[in-house]
């Protein structure tokens, strides 16, 4: 079916539902060759392509593998995990870092996690955009 929509997809259109098979195919890659992280994510987390987060989520992950500077006084501090939506890791593994809401007096609901023991170089970062109801994994 997905690959039905990808042929009768205008073309500007192409580069999207590219970019999303080709999401659907590095988990799949993952997960066909036991990456920890991809097998225990499965159930709980969705996948995202970088290009289809918003603007906004764009820059924060630039400013991630950047190493900031940070808008937010609580960008980079330590994600629990307490929802447990995520792969159990030790504490300190996971950080979270808003993404700005256009419009929103406060930091809103949005965020991105990243897991990894190198700040700049996490192993996975996730998306969540109703503040960690939800995750989405983010493949580049």
């Amino acid at each position: 079916m997905f690959l039905l929509r990808l042929f009768r997809a205008p073309q500007k259109r192409l580069a999207s539902a590219v970019g999303s098979l080709m999401a659907v195919c590095a988990v799949s890659v993952c997960l066909l060759t036991g990456t920890s992280w991809a097998r225990e994510a499965e159930a709980t987390v969705s996948v995202i392509a970088l290009e289809q987060l918003p603007p906004e989520a764009r820059q924060t992950h630039v400013l991630i593998h950047s190493g900031g500077p940070f808008p937010f006084r609580k960008d980079g501090t330590v994600f629990g995990n307490r929802e447990r939506l995520l792969p159990a890791r030790a504490r300190g593994f996971y950080r979270e870092y808003t993404v700005a809401t256009p419009g929103s007096r406060d930091r809103g609901a949005r965020r991105i996690v990243c897991g990894g023991k190198q700040r700049q170089a996490p192993d996975s970062c996730f998306y969540s955009a109703d503040h960690y109801a939800s995750f989405s994994l983010i493949v580049q």
